[in-house]
């Protein structure tokens, strides 16, 4: 006999949930509550036999908050489950893992709707085929970021500062599209729906971008050293905006989804497949880099000497040929349903707390109102109390269902535990702030280190490295660096101080260190190869390229700290809820980052420029003062340095599950990255 019809999960009520507190009609007879009991002494229940649960009144009110009372009785604890309802999930997904053993996810269905059947369904063989994408992914995306520079400057004609701005609004909208992407997931689409759809949209562009440099009508003609350049026109510009930002749009959406959609193949609650997820995140981290790699190497190689039209094609087909493996495995994920973006309980609390900014907050956190099941409260603090006031219970704040039912009307009224989420998420945004200019150091990697790298002898014997492959050693720094605190300073630190290694605080401070002293070292090599240049009127100048080694190492080392002291820091500290919300905004350093070094580049460009010279960021860096605009972000450097160590000072880290098991060195699910 069949226990109920099955249908398909995406239609059934998502209001369902595992907790369920008794609700009582609007006007229903309340008695007063009682006196508050001493402060010393432990709080008692209040027995009322007419109800169906022990209802806690914790404290006589003011006369608004009695009167609220009266006619709503707000339960603190939540009822006994029984059978039937345990075994349904908070989206309404029957749980059969009672009926079929463990062969069924809980959280999670198949492509007909149906809970998602562990033999046929999830696994290393599908997340193979998500991670296919995103190996493409970045294949394009670094590959194009780390020579287009050049490409602006040498074939559209385009001035130095304004090449580099153009590189850097491209990656700072990339990353920043990741919050859409995310938004779309978690709101509308679901995972599977917007990696189908970005994907395409980053192939069109990458095609876009392959026509927009073969064909001779969309770029200027060629000049030759010394002659006087045509610019590209106006047309042959929007024609190139229109493809960088289909693949930055591209790119964000994918961004926002890949990591998450692959983790949604492995039960967190099987502790097999929980270590399988664990293992494919190592792997993932790995893999990217790999594709990184093969960018600023073969991928650089091939539109230098081979035709750049060439590397986009070989970049578009790959990603047609990853779309079609991805989507040949459409039966086989699992799909978890949207569970609503976070954002919108933001808005909800600030505007609760905005409409009873006159409204007292109460003397005692036990008159606040909380409807959590006691195992998922977050213990109130003392933080942004103004926010605090979204808990005080007013008239109004409940509103009557076609039950007769009286609930929370979320807009006036939230729970602690839903203002202490907000709170966590606001603590994050000093920490945020002060690791924005890392990324702007960084930016400057793949921009006027690779123009430097242009001027400078790069043959190694016969053979001369493009300019923009470069980049390799910012690469291996970051696998050396990674490779080095996992086998050396961990063991040493465990041993030493009985800790698996640095804390995400500790990392992100060393990366900022490393992105400062990486700044002073390119302005002292860049006042070295200006004094050759003086000296020389040969295009490629007679000093070597590796003497910029040490700057690409240096940020590159850093980027390895800050880059996973950040994402630990962002999941870890943040509410289990609003993990992906969290991840979009340290996604949103990088954009800021990218977007800050175009403003300092316009800022810098402008004021120091003249009739006479072009200033620093002169058209020709070889006429310019390049080493003094790296010597401003040093000195900017070195003092946000001192700002994110009072900031980090001040922060009070959330213990939680993730963080204890990154502090034992088990690691954390990036499940919504």
């Amino acid at each position: 006999m069949t226990l109920f019809s099955m249908q398909n999960p995406w239609k059934v009520n998502s209001s369902a949930s595992a907790f369920n507190p008794p609700s009582f009609s609007i006007g229903e007879p309340v008695p007063d509550p009682p006196d508050p009991p001493d402060p010393a002494s432990p709080l008692s229940p209040v027995q009322f036999p007419h109800l169906s649960s022990t209802t806690k009144i914790v404290s006589k009110t003011s006369s608004s908050l009695k009167k609220a009372l009266k006619t709503h009785v707000i339960p603190t604890t939540a009822p006994a489950e029984n059978s039937f309802s345990s075994s349904v999930s908070a989206h309404g997904i029957l749980d059969l893992k009672e009926s079929k053993g463990s062969w069924t996810v809980a959280d999670a269905v198949d492509y007909n709707g149906l809970p998602a059947d562990k033999s046929k369904t999830g696994g290393w063989i599908t997340a193979a085929f998500i991670l296919g994408i995103e190996v493409v992914e970045r294949l394009s995306t670094m590959g194009i970021a780390v020579n287009l520079v050049t490409y602006l400057m040498e074939t559209m004609h385009l001035p130095s500062s304004n090449s580099a701005n153009i590189v850097t609004d491209f990656m700072g909208t990339s990353f920043l599209l990741c919050l859409l992407g995310g938004f779309l997931a978690d709101s509308f689409l679901g995972r599977f729906k917007t990696i189908a759809i970005f994907s395409t949209i980053q192939a069109l562009g990458t095609g876009a971008l392959a026509v927009a440099t073969k064909l001779p009508e969309l770029r200027p003609p060629t000049c030759h050293h010394g002659e006087t350049c045509t610019t590209a026109t106006a047309f042959q510009m929007t024609f190139l905006y229109i493809a960088l930002y289909l693949i930055a749009l591209g790119t964000g959406g994918l961004k926002s989804s890949i990591s998450g959609f692959g983790s949604d193949q492995f039960d967190d609650k099987d502790p097999k497949e929980k270590a399988q997820m664990a293992f494919f995140f190592n792997r993932f981290f790995f893999i990217i880099s790999m594709g990184t790699l093969m960018a600023v190497t073969v991928l650089v190689y091939i539109q230098d000497e081979v035709g750049r039209s060439w590397a986009y094609g070989i970049c578009t087909v790959s990603m047609a040929i990853a779309i079609a493996v991805f989507l040949s495995g459409t039966k086989s994920y699992r799909y978890k349903k949207s569970q609503g973006s976070p954002v919108v309980q933001i808005f909800q609390i600030i505007a609760a707390s905005i409409r009873k900014r006159k409204t007292e907050l109460p003397q005692s956190i036990v008159y606040l109102y909380e409807d959590t099941p006691e195992g998922l409260r977050i213990e109130h603090t003392d933080q942004f109390r103004m926010l605090d006031k979204a808990a005080v219970v007013t008239e109004g704040d409940f509103e009557q269902t076609l039950d007769g039912i009286a609930i929370p009307n979320p807009w006036k009224l939230s729970s602690v535990t839903k203002v202490e989420e907000v709170k966590m998420m606001v603590r994050l945004l000093p920490i945020w702030a002060t690791t924005i200019i890392f990324w702007t150091t960084y930016a400057q990697m793949i921009t006027f280190s690779v123009e430097q790298a242009s001027t400078m002898r790069r043959n190694v014997g016969n053979f001369q490295i493009p300019a923009g492959s470069l980049t390799v050693f910012f690469v291996a720094a970051i696998l050396i660096t990674l490779a080095f605190y996992d086998r050396v300073i961990m063991p040493f630190w465990k041993k030493w101080k009985g800790k698996p290694g640095f804390s995400s605080l500790q990392r992100m401070a060393i990366g900022l260190v490393l992105s400062t002293v990486g700044m002073a070292a390119a302005a002292i090599v860049e006042q070295k190869r200006l004094l050759v240049a003086k000296s020389s009127t040969q295009k490629i100048l007679p000093i070597s390229v590796f003497q910029l080694v040490p700057q690409f190492f240096l940020v590159g080392s850093g980027e390895a700290f800050i880059y996973t002291g950040q994402l630990d820091f962002f999941i870890t500290q943040s509410p289990k809820g609003m993990k992906t919300m969290s991840t979009g905004l340290f996604l949103t350093t990088l954009s800021l980052g990218f977007f800050v070094s175009s403003f300092l580049v316009s800022i810098v460009k402008k004021v120091t420029a003249t009739s006479v010279n072009g200033g620093w960021l002169a058209d020709n860096i070889n006429h310019g003062r390049l080493d003094l605009f790296y010597w401003l972000l040093a000195i900017l450097s070195g003092i946000n340095f001192v700002v994110y160590v009072i900031c980090a000072l001040w922060f009070k880290p959330t213990k939680g599950k993730d963080s204890e098991e990154m502090e034992k060195g088990k690691g954390f699910s990036v499940e919504d990255c």
